[in-house]
């Protein structure tokens, strides 16, 4: 009977250090990545581009990405041409930075006929914790077809 006491009260001992061993906080390192020269630490990035041929249809590109909330960007682009064009075209491209690399996370494909630009706007909803970033693909058409690329600087979304 007394070796049961003690085995018990062995076994109680045992049950109390587990339990106070499994109190301490264990705390999760951040999961969001480092910014490096590709992202900034503001709310908003902008790039424009202009037509390095001096091209007699397209002037420039332009796209921009906000930081609305926490969970959501406000997205802009355009394509401005010196004249008017037969198609006009703007790609808007959402990538997010996972494991240190950008890709795709939501594209729009624009077009627009007999036209001299053609600008976009959205709000949208993204997940928190990861930087953003928009590129952008903007071309003129009238015979030959004028392009230039965009692309901003990541912005962190939390």
């Amino acid at each position: 009977m007394r070796l049961r006491k003690l085995w018990k009260a062995g076994m109680l001992t045992m049950a109390l250090a587990v339990a106070s061993v499994s109190t301490y906080p264990v705390y999760a390192s951040s999961e969001i990545e480092e910014r490096t020269d590709e992202e900034t630490d503001e709310d908003s990035a902008e790039d424009t581009e202009y037509s390095k041929l001096r091209g007699v249809n397209l002037n420039y590109g332009n796209v921009k990405i906000v930081k609305l909330s926490s969970n959501e960007v406000a997205l802009s682009g355009l394509t401005q041409c010196h004249r008017t064009c037969s198609t006009v075209y703007l790609s808007m491209y959402l990538e997010r930075k996972v494991n240190g690399v950008y890709s795709t996370y939501k594209l729009w494909d624009y077009t627009k006929s007999n036209a001299t630009y053609l600008g976009k706007s959205m709000d949208v909803r993204v997940p928190s914790g990861y930087y953003y970033r928009l590129r952008g693909y903007h071309a003129a058409k009238n015979g030959s077809k004028e392009s230039v690329t965009t692309l901003t600087q990541g912005i962190l979304v939390k």
